[in-house]
């Protein structure tokens, strides 16, 4: 019960102060403070604003982004927050409420801002089995979409407006990246379309859907029909999942297991975060290959 009070209480609190301006930090001198659901979009708020703002996130570490739900201490800092930056409400489903109190000029949703940018674009990725969001939410993981996000971040804080990652070094990375034809990964989730379609890499596979379900038996049979007769060179896993049915296909098909970290768990959040995750994540992408 008394936890219940606590909760209404903050989300009192919450609406109350939705329409503070993001400048009112900046008038009486303070730091203004952003504060992301996830940590990827706290890396490129890190690096788009540098040392103008304190960038906090809420998700830990062992927690999937799908099933993200707020505690607490997750809305004290949301209150406290000049600038909440978001996915939207198809990929943090549990905040969805939360989000919805706070004034349009408290936060960003990020699905809606990439959605203006590429009007008339593909934005689901994926096929329908491997993707029922109506966009792929894992949008960070192209680096123009990135610096979309940072630039509106740097708008929104009255900011000059700066890639954070340069077109020059997007173009470095993806030259770096070779592939023989015929060569084929497996992915713990279908997370990628993104970052393939950037890098203009091979599509691959997944055991379970964009959302981090497991797919039902009949997919399940196929893949590993398709897996018997196909030439895979590793199983990227990711460290915020256990990853029992990726051990147990990797030890079917005698597969290398390979770390990919798409939410950037282990990347400091410092003036260049979005860059150097960006060149880990093909880095770890290659070491399938290699």
């Amino acid at each position: 019960m008394l936890k219940k009070i606590q909760y209404n209480i903050c989300v009192l609190v919450l609406v109350l102060g939705a329409s503070i301006p993001v400048s009112l930090h900046a008038d009486s001198g303070a730091v203004p403070i952003i504060v992301t659901t996830i940590k990827p979009l706290a890396i490129i708020a890190k690096s788009a604003v540098g040392d103008a703002a304190e960038v906090e996130y809420l998700l830990p570490a062992n927690q999937s982004p799908h099933s993200l739900s707020l505690p607490i201490s997750a809305l004290k800092k949301i209150t406290e927050a000049d600038l909440i930056v978001w996915i939207g409400r198809d990929f943090e489903t549990r905040s969805a409420k939360t989000m919805a109190n706070l004034s349009p000029s408290k936060k960003i949703t990020v699905a809606d801002e990439i959605a203006k940018l590429v009007a008339g674009g593909d934005l689901r990725g994926g096929n329908s089995q491997d993707n029922s969001y109506s966009i792929d939410p894992h949008l960070w993981l192209d680096p123009t979409y990135g610096n979309s996000i940072a630039a509106e971040i740097q708008t929104r804080l009255g900011l000059p407006i700066r890639k954070i990652i340069a077109e020059d070094n997007i173009q470095l990375l993806k030259a770096s990246v070779m592939f023989s034809e015929g060569q084929n990964y497996l992915s713990h989730h279908a997370a990628y379309q993104h970052f393939i379609r950037a890098f203009e890499l091979p599509a691959g596979m997944s055991i379970r859907n964009a959302q981090g379900h497991a797919k039902g038996v009949q997919s399940q049979l196929q893949l590993r029909n398709t897996m018997a007769k196909a030439n895979f060179s590793c199983i990227f896993i990711e460290p915020q999942y256990q990853g029992k049915d990726v051990a147990i296909i990797a030890a079917q098909f005698d597969l290398p297991l390979v770390a990919l970290d798409p939410q950037g768990l282990s990347q400091p959040l410092n003036n260049s975060a979005y860059e150097e995750f960006m060149a880990g994540l093909v880095a770890q992408f290659k070491a399938c290959f290699q």
